[in-house]
């Protein structure tokens, strides 16, 4: 709880990925890669209630193992690749809603962004209720090399022009204004405006910047090599 505010975090963790076969259960440095958001969920110093959102009986008992509560298993209108996120986390609020146990603030956490800690949690978290107007803040990170003033698209014979940037005049780096992207690390919203608007991101929004190591998120093979090499680098300042 944080200012009075009962706080939910949803782990979700759906069975039969394609991308990376079973990626939200393989093992990230002695963890199922599902552990991670669980651990620093139930770490965070302001978190009530860590819940894991399956389809899978097999990710239930690893979500339990891991220190998770997994009250349900999601029905099958809610198992597929095409569900939307909202849809996933309007189903477990409404569950508990339905067993009298309300909240204030949800926290959604991935099992592809296993770099999230504790200490960021409660940090945005702070950052979040001690704002005055705000309703929602997302984790972000920094647009380096990959900012949009440096992007081409082509056309129809593979010829290059600038995404942006239609002077095509070089821009030096050190004078670009900062652009930032959504990292998937985590995002926190009030529960009645979540309800209301269905989105994480509104004219409210707040951005919380995660450094480029903490901001890997795990699509593919390559990914998960990457952000486990991360991982061991980091690891004694995480475990």
């Amino acid at each position: 709880m944080i200012n009075n505010k009962k706080v939910l975090a949803i782990v979700p963790a759906r069975s039969g990925s394609k991308g990376l076969k079973n990626k939200n259960i393989l093992q990230m440095e002695g963890k199922p890669l599902l552990g991670w958001p669980i651990s620093a969920a139930l770490k965070s110093k302001y978190v009530d209630e860590v819940v894991l959102s399956t389809d899978s009986e097999e990710y239930k008992k690893i979500g339990v193992e891991q220190g998770a509560n997994v009250p349900f298993i999601r029905p099958s209108d809610l198992a597929g690749d095409k569900v939307a996120s909202i849809d996933v986390i309007l189903h477990c609020i409404e569950w508990f809603e339905t067993q009298s146990e309300f909240f204030d603030i949800l926290v959604l956490l991935e099992a592809t962004s296993p770099m999230t800690e504790a200490l960021d949690i409660d940090n945005a978290l702070e950052t979040l209720v001690y704002s005055s107007e705000n309703t929602s803040i997302v984790g972000v990170s920094k647009a380096e090399c990959n900012h949009p003033i440096f992007a081409y698209k082509k056309d129809e014979s593979s010829l290059l022009m600038p995404f942006v940037n239609q002077s095509g005049q070089a821009i030096r780096r050190q004078k670009l204004e900062d652009a930032f992207y959504l990292d998937g690390s985590l995002y926190i919203s009030n529960i009645d405006a979540l309800k209301k608007k269905k989105t994480f991101y509104t004219e409210s929004t707040m951005g919380f910047e995660f450094p480029k190591w903490k901001a890997f998120e795990i699509d593919d093979e390559i990914d998960f090599e990457v952000v486990e090499l991360l991982m061991k680098k980091y690891s004694n300042d995480r475990l």
